[in-house]
């Protein structure tokens, strides 16, 4: 049996369409709250949905759960103390409960989730509190830990639990872990996240959350140009070969996975329907031939300049990086595989010549 999918939703009738054609391989979406705020952990577009398009294309999807994101690592602290902002958040949240498109919300900040329990208890004691990605779960300690704080608000526990990414490449505390968690909570789904792409164990990892949150709070995203010159981006433009030890699941490995996670979690909601559409169909099919780095959320900028040659990795590449004891000064394994799966792409101008207003 194959392991079913969680995925970003974005409301556009052809991605909602095929979101429906693959039917139960889609176990639940996570959707952005309307809102003329960030709620979540992407820097918020320009262009923003209304929740009026939001709440009927989320009513067509009739099988997978619904999971509003307010995962931000952070909130101004004026949402604490502002009633009206607070109340734009709760009614939003009604609003999706009364259509009944929404199951849960994705949190990072307990605060939030404390004055939501405080301040609209019979609300929240219908939906789930699904702590995200970035609580970084790594241990059945943290998840006991963080359960135990969501029983003490209004929220129900959650129905599933994300596992940190850092576990993929762990294949034994992997294992631990999971069976603890399903000794002690067996009606909670365990899930893990796939395509991110981000550094292996990225030193840039919190700031850069923080930085989401702040450009979301002043209206001003300073995050490209942070991981260009100072980050992420810059450490793997001259060194791309860190990519591999990124702790992502490919769509050949999933099936390794199938004791340890009842959902696979893919991300890249920021990137459009095109890209999800080509991910979500490369891990039901558990296979892409082409390039690594269409799949992979965060290394999405590195796809036009570089093909890295998905299908010739081999069956045994997350066991051989599992063993990883990350003495890479004196191992040079990713250095020299990288070397013979990937190759420079030659640079393309677009063609703007059909550009509306030309």
């Amino acid at each position: 049996m194959k392991t079913a999918l969680d995925v970003p939703f974005l409301p556009e009738p052809g991605y909602v369409r095929f979101l429906n054609a693959c039917g139960t391989q889609i176990d639940c979406v996570q959707f952005s709250l309307a809102s003329e705020a960030g709620l979540d952990n992407r820097v918020q577009p320009t262009s923003q949905y209304a929740q009026a398009d939001v709440v009927p294309l989320l009513a067509d999807l009739p099988h997978p759960r619904k999971y509003g994101l307010l995962n931000s690592r952070f909130y101004g602290p004026d949402l604490f103390s502002n009633q009206q902002k607070l109340r734009k958040i709760i009614d939003v949240l009604e609003h999706c409960a009364e259509k009944e498109v929404i199951d849960g919300i994705v949190f990072c900040d307990h605060y939030l989730l404390q004055l939501l329990s405080e301040e609209a208890p019979g609300l929240v004691s219908s939906l789930e509190a699904v702590p995200g990605i970035n609580n970084m779960l790594d241990s059945y300690d943290k998840v006991e830990a963080q359960l135990s704080y969501i029983s003490k608000t209004r929220f129900k526990q959650p129905g599933k639990i994300i596992l940190d990414r850092s576990l993929n490449r762990k294949l034994r505390r992997l294992e631990r872990t999971v069976r603890k968690c399903r000794a002690s909570f067996p009606e909670i789904k365990i899930e893990l996240l796939a395509n991110e792409g981000c550094l292996d164990f990225c030193p840039y990892k919190l700031s850069h959350d923080a930085y989401i949150s702040l450009s979301n709070y002043e209206g001003r995203d300073c995050t490209y140009e942070l991981n260009s010159t100072l980050g992420c981006i810059r450490l793997v433009d001259e060194q791309p070969h860190r990519l591999l030890r990124s702790p992502f699941i490919r769509p050949e490995d999933v099936a390794l996975y199938q004791d340890y996670a009842d959902t696979i979690k893919l991300c890249g909601r920021t990137l459009g329907t095109g890209f999800l559409q080509r991910v979500i169909y490369a891990y039901i099919q558990q296979k892409h031939d082409g390039n690594l780095l269409d799949l992979l959320d965060t290394m999405a900028w590195l796809a036009p300049q570089l093909y890295v040659d998905n299908s010739s990795l081999s069956f045994d590449f997350v066991e051989i990086l599992s063993l990883c004891d990350k003495q890479c000064a004196s191992c040079g394994f990713c250095r020299e595989l990288f070397s013979t799966i990937s190759c420079s792409l030659p640079l393309t101008i677009p063609d703007h010549r059909n550009l509306p207003g030309r």
